[in-house]
């Protein structure tokens, strides 16, 4: 029955990812990936808060599966940050390459980090 959680949250992830991705690219005229940058911050809030009710025991496991694993799953993807890091690198876009890799991972971080807080005062 789990699976079932995370297949019905992946249902909705992937379509949301590339939505979400061709709407913000579509508003810059940049070789700077803000569609996969911003998919990826909003993925890492949603699972540091979702990570941070759990804790505070205000959210289920079954909820867990279906919005971290499913939703946040397929929402996110560290493999097209890689590859688009790795396209920017040869095309010799080499300091948004940088940009890419380093502002992706700091801001998901951070992102996480501060979605567990604010789950945190809400729920601790």
């Amino acid at each position: 029955m789990n699976w079932l959680l995370v297949i019905a949250g992946a249902m909705v992830g992937a379509p949301l990812r590339y939505l979400t991705d061709r709407a913000v690219q579509s508003r810059h005229d940049t070789v700077f990936p803000w569609g996969t940058f911003t998919v990826n911050v909003v993925g890492c809030l949603v699972l540091g808060v979702l990570t941070g009710a759990v804790t505070a025991g205000t959210a289920s496991s079954e909820i867990q599966l279906l919005l971290g694993t499913g939703l946040c799953g397929a929402l996110t993807t560290y493999s097209t940050l890689s590859y688009e890091t790795l396209r920017l690198a040869e095309e010799g876009a080499r300091f948004f390459a940088a940009a890419n890799a380093v502002a992706g991972i700091v801001a998901g971080l951070g992102a996480a980090f501060t979605g567990a807080a604010v789950a945190q005062a809400m729920w601790a």
